[in-house]
């Protein structure tokens, strides 16, 4: 597997491709989730093969996007079935690819550990300190693309981070606290909107 072409590839095309309505799911985002991956993967006790066949599922979870949003992780699957055989990536990782791919959508379901922390890792700042920095970016992707209002952004974040759960020991021990803490902040200002 040449990994490192691999990600150059994946890189330049979410830099030149992306439409700039994607304010979220940007390269940023996928480099965020890249950082958050190798940190849980750290943790888990992933490496070798495994380790390079999630960092490749990680960079081309939100590929699809270049095309369309709906319907992105199957599109994403299809642009790493296309190329990563130029990569050296045989069939068999390329199918575990595209499960971690499409265990990414939502709702999430993954079926193994590679899959949860892929999960987790695309979530990660729904427990972090920036999680108001980072939301705001896909509020304002949101308001562009399906003109969302905000009080009707806050219910659907309360909602989604009350059902939302961390799959990996890790996540669940480092992110939990944090996350219910941004819940109850986000609560609170959504009932401060409703009064």
């Amino acid at each position: 597997m040449n990994f490192v072409r691999a990600r150059k590839y994946i890189l330049e095309r979410l830099k030149n491709d992306l439409p700039p309505q994607y304010h979220y799911h940007s390269i940023d985002h996928t480099k965020d989730v890249l950082s958050a991956a190798k940190r849980i993967a750290k943790r888990e006790g992933i490496s070798g093969d495994d380790l390079i066949l999630l960092k490749t599922a990680v960079l081309y979870h939100d590929a699809g996007f270049i095309i369309q949003s709906d319907g992105h992780e199957k599109i994403g699957c299809g642009i790493a079935k296309k190329i990563l055989p130029v990569y050296n990536y045989n069939s068999a990782q390329i199918n575990k690819i595209c499960g971690m791919i499409m265990a990414t959508k939502i709702p999430q379901q993954p079926h193994n550990l590679l899959e949860e922390i892929i999960c987790d890792a695309d979530l990660d700042y729904l427990g972090r300190n920036d999680y108001s920095r980072v939301s705001n970016f896909l509020f304002l992707e949101m308001s562009k693309i399906s003109k969302v209002e905000e009080i009707d952004w806050l219910k659907i974040q309360v909602s989604f981070l009350k059902t939302h759960k961390y799959f990996t020991k890790t996540s669940i021990a480092e992110r939990n606290e944090k996350k219910q803490k941004n819940l109850q902040l986000l609560t609170e200002k959504l009932n401060k909107r409703i009064q």
